[in-house]
This record gives structure tokens, C-alpha cells and sequence, in this order.
């Protein structure tokens, strides 16, 4: 794998990650009373992490396989599940350890599988 797509992955996980704090944000706004300035500042959180996402995402999937960009979105569960137990002090059961495991395992057949595929394409 090139440099340029190692920065494209990294950059996509950067950017995945910033996705998944808008599920934190948007649960902190839906705790707060409705039109309050604490609901106010959490939603207009929501919205620039997800502004931030969608323009940095079109640029990412300009140098990826869409593919493998969205096999790596799966990834916003397991950040989904460190959210709750560190800030709403959820439990990680076994099964949905077992659950990020799988993801991550799928995550890296489909990278891995792809760059075989693309490395037979510049053979032929």
C-alpha cells in the first residue's frame, strides 16, 4: 500500500471518528430541556461535526475504494461503544466485544481483499 493511501485511511478514520462524536453530542442535546441554551449548543455541535464530516468525507472517497471506505465506516460501533461506557457509563458486554471483533475482521478482509484485487488488475 502507498503512502498516499495510508494518509487517505488514516485521514478516513480521523474523519470517522469525528462522526462518531456527533452521536455523543446528540444524546447530550436530547438529555438537555428543548430550545435551552445547553440543547442549543449541543445541536449546533451536531450539525458542524456532521458539516465537518460530509465535506472531508467527499474528499477521502476521492482516493479510496468506496468499498473499503464504507467497511471502515462500520468502525463508528465500536467508537459508538467507547462513547457509552465513557460518558454514559454503559456496560461492553462480551457479546458486543465479540461484535467489534467481527467488524474489525471484516474491515480488514475487505482492505486486504481489495488490494489483492487491485494488484492482479496492474499485472494484466
Amino acid at each position: 500500500m502507498d503512502k498516499s493511501k495510508i494518509r487517505s485511511y488514516i485521514l478516513l478514520h480521523i474523519i470517522i471518528f469525528v462522526y462518531s462524536m456527533s452521536s455523543i453530542l446528540s444524546k447530550k442535546a436530547a438529555l438537555a430541556e428543548f430550545l435551552s441554551m445547553r440543547f442549543i449548543i449541543f445541536y449546533g455541535l451536531v450539525l458542524v461535526c456532521m458539516g465537518v464530516y460530509a465535506i472531508v468525507w467527499q474528499q477521502v472517497i476521492k482516493n479510496l475504494p468506496l468499498n473499503a471506505a464504507f467497511a471502515n465506516k462500520s468502525v463508528t460501533v465500536i467508537w459508538g461503544m467507547i462513547w457509552g461506557s465513557l460518558f454514559f457509563h454503559e456496560t461492553i458486554t462480551p457479546k458486543m466485544a465479540l461484535g467489534a471483533l467481527i467488524v474489525i475482521a471484516g474491515v480488514i478482509m475487505v482492505i486486504t481483499g481489495g488490494e489483492k484485487e487491485e494488484k492482479e488488475n496492474t499485472q494484466q
